[in-house]
């Protein structure tokens, strides 16, 4: 009793002590990724949406080689990265591996060239094998907790009894196991260590110190009680609830999908979301073992399981939707970010999940009260939703590799304004980089008014490439903005602009400047 009320007392602790978490993206560098510069900066500036926890920050110069010299300072939302005072020219990068609010790394790279840039490229990314091991520790975390967990609860709430409770009492020692497991690799995975780096103590305490860690640790206790639970006699149905809610409260704590704003919504439709999956997938093990050998108890377990069902069914489905919508922001979203890819693939997957449970709500199941050699058609029909939620696990486990849409900052396009005395030129290149771009033009005088033109040219050339120039008619936009669409900049480089107006047909303005475009 005093191992219950010590796993209880660690789950509503760790559970309550959780603040707001969210998932950061960078917004902002000085000096701009891909610049050009005369004299190597005293620092590199990096600032995010969020406030963030460095992880690893290295710096490879123009030679290519990796300094230990740099010095990391933080405020609030930016990191400064102090360069070393003998920087020599060349192409430098800075790659950074920062701590999210919601407990997952993000990493990049900053490129800039000192002077003539040379071929110095950001570290190749070669953490594929701790990427596998980051998935089947989740996919495992979702057995233990989904399977092993509600398993428990049906084997105790429902069923009445612990017949058929081999696969919930594997799934929770393989979930345990997991969870251990998923706090070493995501500490290796926030300071970009090498798995060897698993033994000593540095990347288990950045863990814990993520809401990751204490969302770990409820998920165990949530675990342990359904143990406890499994093999206790007099208290096991008010253990089992408890592990129940557990189940809920860990994903609840952190995350993308719990710590999207606004999380006085997103938290609880987390909460019961996960406690929807909890109760239908962890009914599915026991009721298999029910139907394979049916007595005169089963037909009675089948049909509360399927009256409750239809409820959480509907709770899945709705907050679900909920926190979709949430997430994605936009229906295009859906086909056009990875994270709306695996979203869409596991919505497939509920359907057919879905799909099964009708069937046998309202067909398999009345068959089985007519004729119990329905049986080993419906088994059959549990199996395969058993095969869909083990599919559903290993994609959304996917989901901690890509952001949710509604994190991603869309890229800044380049600019640069053309001032004289007679008039001002601002012009915007969106994506700027190598490739197809869109210009925009806004022509204003000297005094920073609308400047009336009846025509407006745009001439590109890159000397340094043997580019002649090309010239481009711009067209005049109803945002009252002169646009150049699909424009192909084939390389990177200083690319030279000029800007022709016609104002009437005896004045034009010509203005000129230079575009840095930097390497893709």
């Amino acid at each position: 009793m005093r191992l219950i009320a010590a796993l209880t007392t660690l789950l509503v602790l760790v559970a309550c002590s959780t603040g707001a978490f969210a998932h950061a993206a960078l917004i902002a560098v000085e000096p701009a990724s891909g610049s050009i510069l005369t004299s190597a900066p005293k620092a590199v500036e990096l600032r995010f949406n969020e406030a963030v926890t460095p992880g690893a920050i290295h710096l490879i110069d123009g030679t290519g080689r990796a300094r230990d010299d740099v010095r990391v300072t933080i405020s609030g939302d930016s990191i400064s990265v102090a360069m070393p005072p003998d920087l020599p020219q060349g192409t430098a990068v800075v790659s950074y591996r920062v701590i999210s609010q919601d407990g997952h790394p993000v990493a990049g790279s900053v490129l800039f060239s000192v002077g003539s840039p040379t071929a110095t490229k950001p570290p190749a990314n070669a953490r594929g094998g701790l990427n596998a091991l980051i998935w089947l520790a989740r996919v495992g975390l979702y057995l233990g907790l989904f399977v092993g967990v509600g398993g428990v609860f049906f084997a105790r709430w429902f069923a009445g009894s612990t017949t058929g409770m081999t696969v919930p009492r594997v799934a929770l020692l393989v979930g345990l196991a997991s969870a251990v497991a998923s706090v070493g690799v995501l500490g290796l995975d926030l300071l970009g260590l090498p798995l060897a780096a698993v033994v000593t103590a540095r990347p288990w305490l950045i863990a814990f110190a993520t809401s990751a860690g204490p969302a770990l640790l409820v998920a165990i206790a949530a675990m342990l009680l359904a143990l406890v639970a499994l093999h206790s006699g007099r208290y096991a149905r008010a253990v089992a609830v408890v592990a129940f809610v557990g189940v809920g409260l860990s994903l609840a704590m952190t995350g993308h999908a719990a710590t999207a704003p606004p999380e006085m919504l997103t938290r609880p439709a987390m909460f019961l979301h996960a406690l929807a999956i909890t109760f239908w997938i962890g009914a599915l093990a026991p009721l298999t073992a029910l139907v394979s050998k049916p007595t005169a108890a089963t037909l009675p377990v089948l049909n509360r399981f399927s009256r409750i069902a239809v409820p959480v069914v509907a709770t899945l489905a709705l907050n679900g939707l909920l926190l979709a919508i949430i997430q994605l922001e936009n229906l295009s979203a859906l086909v056009k970010t990875n994270y709306g890819l695996i979203l869409a693939i596991k919505l497939a997957l509920v359907f057919v999940l879905v799909a099964l449970a009708a069937l046998n709500r309202f067909r398999l199941t009345p068959a089985l009260a007519r004729n119990h050699k329905a049986a080993p058609v419906l088994r059959r029909s549990i199996l395969l939703e058993c095969w869909a939620a083990l599919g559903i696990f290993a994609v959304v486990a996917g989901w901690r590799f890509t952001p949710p849409p509604r994190t991603i900052v869309p890229e800044t396009p380049l600019a640069i304004h053309i001032h004289t005395d007679k008039a001002m030129f601002q012009v915007l290149v969106s994506p700027g980089k190598p490739g197809v771009d869109d210009f925009v033009l806004q022509l204003m005088t000297g005094e920073a008014t609308p400047l009336q033109a009846k025509e407006a040219t745009l001439t590109l050339s890159l000397p340094e490439r043997g580019i002649e120039p090309i010239e481009r008619d711009a067209e005049l936009g109803p945002d009252g903005y002169w646009h150049v669409r699909k424009v192909e900049l084939p390389f990177a480089g200083r690319w030279h602009v000029r800007i022709d107006a016609l104002v009437t047909d005896f004045e034009k303005i010509t203005l000129e400047d230079e575009l840095e475009v930097a390497p893709p």
